[in-house]
């Protein structure tokens, strides 16, 4: 039996994925796998149990990855599977940023009182009027999921648009419309673009990719749209440049102390992957991640180790699973034991990623309990599972 732990209100039609034999416990202690959103996870104590944590989106700066990957726990995100979400989310902030839209409907609020609203409406409208993006420029920085996705529809909605993505994977290539102008200097989008929208995940690399020298870039009347992470963008400069009306309007769903007071901000309270139809496509994700992982050692969407699978399990045989440090002679080691006590590897399947790595070994027949101590001890190595 595999018990599964939920740190989070976890869609049911993710959890009712969970197939016969699995069980949902109260107590984190009992786990084998957890199952997260937003909880934080770097002061938690996990048990030795635990092998899997699967977080039911994207983002995964509240789990402690390098300690998980130290205690052989691997863990899993849903890329791509709250990507719609998000992409209506940054075509209604295009139209917020872009027509009066919020003001107007604040002044209707205000105005609730007059009997003569609708002609006061006629006058007052001036002050609202804006500009319609068909024929605008967007500039895509980032072409995953949901960077494909808001760069596809832009180009429905009569938008001519530029992606920035020096990393683009072939899958990403795939997905994206051939009319997206492709552009290999950022220094040209915020040049150019009348809109600029930024979807890249936030690491070390990308801190503040978006600063002073790219703002200055920007025209006077240009929307930026952040619904990735607030930590990409440069706040003090970004509110430099709001307040001397150097750049038209900043969209973002993340409300910092930082931006609250600055002139032309549209602050949303991080909605982007608040639908019912993203918490599920999340929830479901993540359960068949985190069951794949534990029935057949496959791993499929990981954040701290590589992905690796070799299918459903055998009927005969066993198959090894062995999470381990990214030094020689590990696998060597464990192959030429199991050939030394007579056991024929019938398929092996190892890659690494930084300074993890990860194995999967199917043998012919049946090892003995003994030999997982064994394994388990020797140098580097993380976790054994025998399946």
């Amino acid at each position: 039996m595999a018990r599964i732990h939920c740190l989070n209100n976890i869609s049911k039609k993710g959890t009712d994925q969970l197939p016969e034999g699995y069980e949902l416990v109260e107590e984190l202690a009992q786990a084998d796998g957890i199952l997260v959103r937003s909880a934080q996870l770097h002061d938690t104590e996990f048990p030795k149990s635990l092998i899997a944590i699967a977080r039911a989106g994207a983002g995964v700066n509240n789990i402690p990855l390098d300690r998980c990957a130290e205690e052989g726990i691997v863990v899993f995100n849903t890329p791509g599977a709250n990507a719609n979400a998000v992409k209506e989310l940054v075509l209604c902030g295009m139209l917020l940023a872009s027509r009066g839209i919020v003001a107007g409907a604040q002044w209707c609020r205000d105005n609730a009182g007059d009997e003569n609203i609708a002609k006061s409406a006629e006058k007052a409208k001036k002050a609202f009027a804006g500009r319609e993006i068909m024929g605008k420029k967007l500039g895509v920085i980032g072409l995953g999921a949901i960077g494909a996705l808001v760069a596809n529809a832009a180009i429905d909605l009569g938008m001519d648009v530029y992606g920035y993505d020096p990393f683009m994977s072939v899958d990403a290539a795939w997905r994206l419309s051939k009319d997206v102008h492709h552009v290999t200097n950022l220094d040209d989008i915020c040049r150019e673009c009348d809109y600029i929208t930024i979807h890249v995940p936030a690491m070390d690399a990308t801190k503040g990719m978006v600063g002073a020298a790219q703002i200055a870039l920007m025209k006077a009347d240009a929307v930026l749209l952040n619904f990735s992470r607030d930590t990409l963008v440069d706040s003090a400069a970004l509110v430099a440049a709001l307040d001397a009306d150097k750049l038209g309007c900043y969209v973002t769903d993340f409300a910092i102390p930082a931006i609250m007071g600055a002139k032309n901000t549209i602050v949303l309270p991080h909605l982007g992957a608040s639908t019912e139809e993203a918490e599920e496509n999340c929830a479901v994700m993540a359960v068949q991640e985190i069951v794949d992982f534990i029935e057949s050692g496959n791993i499929t969407n990981s954040v701290n180790f590589p992905a690796v699978s070799l299918g459903a399990r055998r009927p005969q045989g066993q198959r090894i699973t062995v999470a381990h440090k990214n030094i020689p002679g590990v696998i060597s080691g464990i192959t030429d034991a199991l050939a030394d006590h007579g056991h024929n590897v019938a398929n092996i399947l190892s890659k690494s990623r930084g300074e993890y790595a990860y194995a999967l070994i199917d043998i012919d027949d049946q090892i003995g309990d003994d030999a997982l101590e064994k394994m388990s001890a020797r140098e580097g190595v993380l976790r054994v599972r025998f399946l």
